[in-house]
């Protein structure tokens, strides 16, 4: 079996580079949603979520550069083209969307979505012995289940 300079097998790590890629394309989709909705949300809750949206892009944006590093960290490299993520991505673009709820469905959408991603990227660095990618999907996946549940809790569900 061939082994990286990390001591992780060559096709693993591969197969880790390709998965969080797509969850690197996924954020970008994701990100770019966030601040969409930051720009164009009217409403009653329009203070609340206006602040709201612009943590959750904040935190997207440290999230991305921390995929970005683990792939270069793997050696691996990190897709950084809008046509790569748009090709890639398996979350919705969300276009002039300004209504509350509407807003609030498509980030609990699109978390949902994105902890499918972590999960088999969990599953993946599990079998590989790759502790720094599990670390990293075990912080993603505890956090963006508080998420949904708290979005859920604010949509009524």
């Amino acid at each position: 079996m061939n082994k990286t300079l990390l001591g992780l097998d060559t096709q693993k790590n591969s197969d880790l580079v390709k998965e969080l890629n797509g969850l690197l394309a996924n954020f970008q989709i994701f990100y770019q949603n966030l601040r969409g909705l930051h720009w164009n949300i009217k409403g009653k809750n329009f203070f609340e979520l206006h602040l709201k949206f612009e943590e959750f892009y904040s935190d997207s944006q440290i999230k991305i550069d921390e995929i970005a590093e683990r792939i270069l960290t793997l050696h691996g490299k990190p897709l950084h083209t809008f046509t790569d993520y748009l090709n890639t991505a398996t979350i919705a673009v969300g276009k002039d969307i300004s209504n509350d709820v509407e807003g609030v469905e498509l980030v609990v959408n699109s978390l949902s979505e994105l902890l499918k991603n972590e999960r088999s990227i969990l599953e993946l660095s599990d079998a590989a012995s790759d502790e720094g990618t599990n670390s990293m999907m075990s912080d993603f996946i505890a956090e963006q289940e508080k998420t949904i549940w708290m979005l859920n809790s604010w949509l009524g569900k």
